[in-house]
């Protein structure tokens, strides 16, 4: 790799990195919305069930089934930002280690 594919590329994984940062505050914030539509759901749907307090719990978890799925996907989503977050991070590493053996490459 050139000198300067190394740079560009350095540079683009450093912009990639930072708009992970964003990424990750959005699927943050989708997760703990998704979060409180599912607890609001079930603390509402309990409170309305009839039955002892496993039939109301049941009722209310099976109300809140899509809610749960939802809060599921956005986790998803959450930790799969944080997967390539950190796979940007190992890649700049490993840039940043060829980057210093070409310089070492050069000085001999």
């Amino acid at each position: 790799m050139l000198p300067s594919e190394l740079i560009q590329e350095l540079a683009t994984l450093t912009a990639e990195n930072r708009k992970g940062a964003e990424a990750l505050f959005a699927a943050e914030v989708a997760l703990a919305e998704a979060e409180h539509e599912l607890d609001t759901i079930e603390q509402k749907a309990f409170i309305k069930a009839q039955g002892t307090v496993a039939d109301r719990t049941a009722l209310s978890k099976l109300e809140a089934a899509d809610a749960r799925l939802q809060r599921d996907l956005r986790r998803a989503e959450f930790n799969r930002v944080k997967v390539k977050i950190k796979q940007i991070e190992t890649a700049l590493m490993a840039l940043a280690t060829q980057a210093k053996l070409i310089q070492q490459e050069v000085k001999l």
